[in-house]
């Protein structure tokens, strides 16, 4: 089971830091990825750390602001978002695969959590 946390309501130029927390296995064997649905549109995705040798990979609209990370000690991946944009704002899901390397589409991820809304806005 995976867990997405840490979402809020933001200015614009702030930050935040989503939390991805594993139950039930351990999240260094997956590559965990964060996509993104905003209203109205289809979900995109916006960054990925492998599982096989912690390669992380970013979007281009979020690449120099978003860092994602992982804490094998608490079974957690973060992605730590800075200078947001009224852009960013939407529903922000992690998700885990066993395509270790890594993978951008959002068909290749087996489990995903339940999501956690991030809003910025003036």
């Amino acid at each position: 089971q995976l867990q997405a946390s840490g979402g809020g309501l933001v200015q614009p130029g702030g930050s935040l830091r989503l939390s991805c927390a594993a139950s039930g296995f351990p999240l260094d064997y997956y590559a965990i990825g964060w996509f993104r649905q905003a209203p109205g549109k289809e979900r995109e995705w916006v960054s990925y750390i492998s599982g096989s040798d912690g390669i992380k990979k970013y979007a281009d609209s979020v690449k120099g602001r978003f860092t994602i990370s992982r804490d094998n000690a608490k079974n957690t991946v973060y992605l730590q978002m800075n200078s947001l944009k009224p852009e960013d704002t939407a529903v922000y899901y992690c998700a885990a695969t066993l395509r270790r390397s890594g993978s951008t589409v959002q068909w290749d991820y087996e489990y995903w959590g339940q999501g956690t809304l991030v809003t910025v806005s003036s």
